[in-house]
């Protein structure tokens, strides 16, 4: 058993390095079958569940597949409490949730958010994204319009500590981890917009925009950035 679900796993790794979900999927999802305790497995499908979203067509099946993701993170984390890529593949998949949610869904989960990537961050210190979604979360509270700060303090009673300051100091960490990642550049790039600092914003944009797209995501995070450098 253990050397059938070796062989489809290393098969679904095959089409998960090209990120080729469905592909991927036809062999994680039997592995999965015959190694229902495995946490690295369960994270690998969590991953192709949030890779896949974009090539679906409607919010509602966005949001299923995100929520199939979670499922699948939450069981990667009882399987394995220790493991810091499990508690960063919760945040991220209830971050692609609140993306696609309301004001009332995105407050509920951020405090969520920040307490996976907290651990993930505890758990494995060399974890760059686990840096990343902290700064990603301080970045966004500080950015906040006052209508979805006052609903979270009607949920939170009080809202975590937040600054952009902080969003710096995590996105930093992150650049010295994996200094190949643009989307670490390009948030911190997005964060000095944010804090008014223009011309640093500028630079560490057009830097992260002249990179080479390397992950499943670099397409999104380019046009996301390409929208701030515009408003500069």
């Amino acid at each position: 058993m253990l050397q059938e679900a070796t062989q489809l796993i290393e098969s679904g790794d095959v089409f998960d390095q090209k990120y080729q979900t469905e592909e991927a999927l036809k062999f994680y999802l039997p592995a999965e079958k015959l190694l229902p305790g495995n946490a690295d497995l369960l994270i690998k499908i969590t991953r192709q569940y949030l890779y896949r979203m974009p090539s679906l067509a409607g919010t509602e099946e966005k949001l299923a597949s995100a929520r199939i993701a979670l499922t699948y993170a939450e069981r990667a984390v009882k399987a394995d409490p220790k493991n810091s890529d499990a508690h960063l593949a919760v945040a991220l998949s209830l971050g692609r949730i609140a993306q696609l949610s309301g004001n009332r869904e995105k407050v509920a989960a951020s405090r969520r958010i920040k307490e996976c990537a907290e651990k993930a961050s505890r758990l494995n210190p060399a974890n760059d994204y686990a840096w990343h979604i902290l700064g990603r979360w301080h970045q966004g509270i500080a950015g906040a319009n006052s209508l979805l700060l006052g609903l979270a303090r009607l949920i939170y009673g009080e809202i975590p500590p937040a600054s952009n300051d902080e969003a710096v100091r995590c996105f930093k960490k992150a650049i010295a981890l994996r200094p190949d990642r643009l989307i670490h550049h390009m948030e911190l790039g997005r964060t000095y917009a944010q804090m008014g600092r223009t011309e640093e914003a500028r630079t560490l944009l057009e830097k992260a925009l002249a990179m080479p797209n390397r992950e499943k995501d670099d397409p999104e995070t380019k046009e996301r950035g390409r929208k701030t450098l515009n408003t500069l």
